[in-house]
């Protein structure tokens, strides 16, 4: 039997990972790979809590440059976590795995509403947590929303699935073919050399909450498993 590294974890997927190559939606296929995937993390016995991004529908930013008001759209995206949210819980459920979606924006017909201590016992009682409707407020992404839920819960790390690269990279890897890949690197280094991993609200709280965070692709089945078990692979990002 594997003996995981981490107790407790905050898996943070963008809305373009469920996507897939479409650019565009939910693909099943994937969102069904994800699904496997999460089991076979929650079977080791870690507890599991996910903060799903809303991209692959709308982003917020995205209406704000087309002369929406900023708030307005990205009270959109939060809603757009929340059927990705929805889709992934329906996945897992399928597979024979306890879910509870808990959301920053009360919508009792759908989900539960965010509530810490409630959110803490269905890790103890080995729910999976899906995090839904960003942080409940504008102007906040949410990589944030990562970074926001894994100090209240104290998760032990956050796992951050790419849907394109493998890692952090000095400049994009599709764009400069001299870009060098990252095997560690501190949130400082981040914040300075502009590197585009989260945004500086998300890692100046990981940082201040000393949050380790491993940047990896999502695409390779097994590797948020090999990111538990502590193998190296991507990136890992830490406090100091």
């Amino acid at each position: 039997m594997s003996n995981p590294k981490y107790k407790r974890i905050v898996l943070k997927l963008s809305g373009e990972a469920l996507a897939g190559e479409q650019g565009f939606g939910i693909n099943p296929t994937i969102i069904q790979s994800i699904a496997k995937q999460v089991k076979e993390v929650a079977e080791l016995g870690v507890e599991v809590a996910v903060v799903v991004g809303g991209g692959n529908i709308w982003r917020g930013k995205t209406g704000s440059e087309m002369g929406m008001d900023r708030a307005t759209a990205d009270y959109m995206g939060m809603l757009a976590t929340v059927m990705n949210s929805l889709a992934l819980q329906d996945s897992l459920e399928n597979l024979g795995v306890e879910t509870r979606v808990q959301t920053s924006i009360e919508m009792r017909q759908v989900a539960e509403p965010y509530i810490r201590r409630r959110a803490i016992r269905h890790l103890e009682k080995k729910r999976v947590v899906i995090f839904a409707a960003g942080t409940g407020n504008p102007y906040f992404s949410t990589d944030t929303t990562a970074a926001l839920r894994a100090a209240e819960i104290e998760a032990d790390v956050i796992l951050m699935a790419k849907n394109n690269v493998d890692g952090v990279y000095s400049a994009d890897p599709k764009v400069d073919e001299n870009a060098v890949k990252y095997d560690e690197l501190s949130y400082l280094d981040v914040i300075k050399q502009g590197l585009g991993v989260m945004d500086s609200t998300a890692s100046s709280l990981c940082m201040d909450n000393n949050i380790p965070l491993i940047v990896f692709s999502i695409t390779e089945e097994g590797n948020i498993k090999r990111a538990v078990l502590g193998e190296n692979i991507g990136t890992i990002v830490r406090g100091k």
